[in-house]
């Protein structure tokens, strides 16, 4: 009988259910996104509960789609949005208040009260790698336990839980039996030694949190426990292949030497660059994290994030009403004037990497009365490149190396007007992968590969759609650069 793995891709939109057989290959997907919680002031919030169950949901679905037996399933594998922070209380297996979302700063006054503490914002940077910011769960934690009564009154009882996604749905799955996240997503909370591979509680100190109150950190291919899916399955099956979203895709993306990057393009964007086994500290604005530990083994990247990709797409459509779909903004991008140099610094939520600016504001520069619909559109597609650009940029100072080409993926990859001028504004071929679930088929394949279905070399059979080789003469290359970073410095002015 056939075996398959179904991969969970929890990411910040919905959840994905993928069915992977015993080969590697995509079977089946089924899809159910969740609400946007987004309150008058902007703040960003999930409903666990919500996200369990639909869980659930396309697990069964994506099995019963596929007109395969449920005892054929041989293991669960988990990608998910990472940052994300859930709080629950183990008594009830209730949470405590909704998730607060990665792209939620709700929590920036404790970052600045954490850096009036002589040396913490230091302290902090050196032993997580991460630069003091409300984008981490550390600060998200200490606001739920500043603001949620009933989680100041579970931490008194011992029975508190902070985790990422990761750990909410392995403690679901489980029934509670497993209280556990991977060492990429414990990577990204901003309370975990790099150096050491242990939550730190020096630097969990400065934001009040007990270690106590963490998961147990896991290797990403370990036995995360066991789950028949609420009764679906006739029987348990191991839980492996547990990864943060982006580091997942990294895994697909076949980046396993040094100096190789990939982009995932999504609501946001994860750029990120494998730098070995060994621990570098960035220079240049970008965050220092654990690519993941597998068989043993731990590897580390170089990773910037930016928090409006395709959400610039969704902002022109949902809050502007200037387009139907995200389809319908490359359209109109081509149709822009080509001498328009309009300028869209989409700083929503303030600005990350490399510039770590949370009081920066969105923006535009250099409208004229002939700027329309087109023009816009096109600098949103633009803006999406320029900040990925600026993190590949800092990567090449960072890591010493060169860049060979950028593996990517996502649906706005689709877009071949934003490949091009990606790829204009690197210098460097980039390659689009032929599969957009690259998260979940990194989860699937560390699964399968710790269950001895297949190895690595699944990785090679995913293959690519194209690839988008730089032609920009590099005058004009170089004044788009300038005229993109005059338009970030301005933003951040007008905010400061």
């Amino acid at each position: 009988m056939a075996r398959y793995i179904i991969s969970i891709d929890q990411s910040t939109q919905g959840t994905k259910a993928l069915l992977v057989d015993d080969a590697g290959r995509l079977v089946n997907r089924a899809d159910r996104s969740h609400r946007q919680l987004v309150n008058e002031v902007g703040w960003v919030s999930h409903d666990p509960r919500e996200i369990m169950e639909n869980v659930l949901a396309v697990a069964r679905a994506v099995v019963e789609e596929a007109g395969v037996a449920p005892a054929s399933v041989a293991g669960i594998g988990i990608s998910n949005q990472r940052e994300t922070t859930v709080a629950w209380d183990a008594e009830t297996g209730e949470p405590v208040c909704d998730a607060v979302v990665w792209q939620c700063a709700r929590a920036q006054d404790v970052c600045e009260r954490v850096a009036l503490i002589p040396g913490a914002a230091e302290l902090v940077r050196e032993r997580t790698g991460l630069v003091l910011s409300p984008y981490y769960p550390a600060a998200k934690m200490a606001w739920i336990l500043e603001n949620v009564p009933t989680a100041r009154a579970a931490a008194s009882r011992g029975t508190l839980r902070f985790g990422t996604v990761d750990a909410w749905l392995t403690w679901c799955l489980t029934g509670g039996a497993a209280f556990r996240c991977d060492y990429s997503n414990a990577s990204r909370t901003q309370l975990f030694s790099l150096r050491d591979l242990a939550w730190d509680a020096e630097a969990c100190a400065p934001f009040g949190i007990d270690p106590a109150w963490l998961p147990e950190v896991t290797d990403s291919d370990a036995d995360f426990g066991s789950t028949d899916l609420a009764g679906f399955l006739p029987a348990p099956v191991p839980i492996h292949g547990v990864l943060g979203d982006s580091h997942a895709a990294l895994f697909a993306q076949g980046c396993f030497e040094r100096g190789m990057a990939k982009a995932t393009l999504g609501t946001g964007s994860s750029v990120m660059m494998n730098v070995g086994k060994a621990y570098v500290s960035s220079g240049h604005g970008l965050s220092s994290s654990l690519a993941w530990r597998l068989e043993g083994c731990t590897e580390y990247v170089l990773e910037g994030n930016v928090t409006y990709a395709g959400a610039v797409k969704t902002w022109l459509r949902d809050d502007l009403g200037l387009v139907a779909g995200p389809e319908e903004v490359t359209e109109l991008a081509l149709a822009a004037n080509p001498e328009s140099r309009v300028y869209l610094v989409p700083a929503f939520t303030g600005l990350g990497a490399p510039y770590w600016e949370a009081d920066a504001q969105a923006a535009v520069f250099g409208m004229t009365r002939a700027t329309g619909r087109a023009e816009l559109a096109r600098a949103a597609e633009e803006a999406i490149a320029f900040q990925v650009f600026d993190i590949i940029d800092a990567m090449r100072e960072d890591s010493g190396t060169a860049l060979s080409e950028l593996r990517v993926d996502g649906g706005p990859t689709r877009d071949a007007l934003l490949m091009q001028f990606l790829s204009d504004l690197i210098e460097a071929p980039v390659r689009i992968a032929r599969n957009d679930e690259m998260s979940g088929l990194g989860a699937a394949w560390v699964c399968g590969i710790a269950l001895g279905l297949f190895g690595r070399e699944v990785v090679d059979g995913c293959g690519i759609r194209g690839v988008a080789r730089p032609a920009m003469p590099a005058a004009e290359r170089a004044e788009r650069i300038a005229g993109w970073r005059h338009a970030v410095e301005a933003a951040i002015a007008y905010a400061g």
